[in-house]
């Protein structure tokens, strides 16, 4: 982690925490979708409502058909609503501080709740995505069967400092370089620790 941390010392650089709520909703519509068509529809829906009174007003017809490019819009639509009625029932129309709380909103599981805990709020968890499992898995960080599993290895693994930063860096190191094929493993800044028995040499 510290190599991944020096050669990305400020990860989370031009990201915007400021609301929550947004960063909620988008982490749910991202469930099984792209990352561009994601920001374009979270984009359309918050140009028309700020809150979750204001999905609530326009209701699940109206953002299926907003939200419809991202898939499942049906479900999704189901959630956002369900989810926002609880937030104003439960927490005053605010998105709870931790990630425990969150996982009981409707629609949001363990890594929706983490990865929003943590970018909104800082909380010291790290959610588990496909490129961290992947790499929790090979090096090994945190191996495990299951994404529960790997999550709760990396909440004992990874040292405080590094946890605020920790999604980032292993989400990125998967992406760009621990590939599921061809990783680049030359050009990998923790080669010398990883014991994947297909590494390059």
């Amino acid at each position: 982690m510290a190599r991944l941390a020096e050669a990305d010392p400020d990860p989370k650089v031009g990201f915007d925490d400021t609301d929550p709520f947004r960063l909620l909703v988008t982490v749910l519509l991202s469930a099984q979708s792209t990352g561009p068509t994601v920001a374009r529809i979270a984009d359309a829906l918050f140009a028309r409502v700020k809150d979750p009174a204001g999905m609530q007003a326009l209701g699940e017809a109206e953002i299926t058909e907003i939200i419809r490019p991202v898939g499942l819009g049906p479900s999704k639509a189901r959630n956002i609503v369900k989810l926002s009625a609880v937030l104003i029932e439960t927490h005053g129309g605010a998105v709870p501080r931790n990630s425990v709380e969150m996982r009981r909103l409707p629609g949001i599981g363990r890594k929706s709740a983490e990865v929003t805990a943590n970018f909104a709020f800082h909380e010291p968890v790290i959610a588990v995505d496909t490129h961290v499992f992947r790499v929790s898995n090979r090096i090994p960080l945190a191996p495990g069967a299951t994404v529960d599993a790997v999550a709760d290895g990396l909440a004992e693994a990874v040292h405080e400092r590094f946890k605020d930063g920790a999604h980032i860096w292993l989400f990125r190191h998967g992406r760009d370089i621990c590939t599921a094929r061809k990783p680049a493993c030359t050009r990998c800044p923790v080669s010398d620790l990883c014991t994947w028995p297909g590494k390059e040499i």
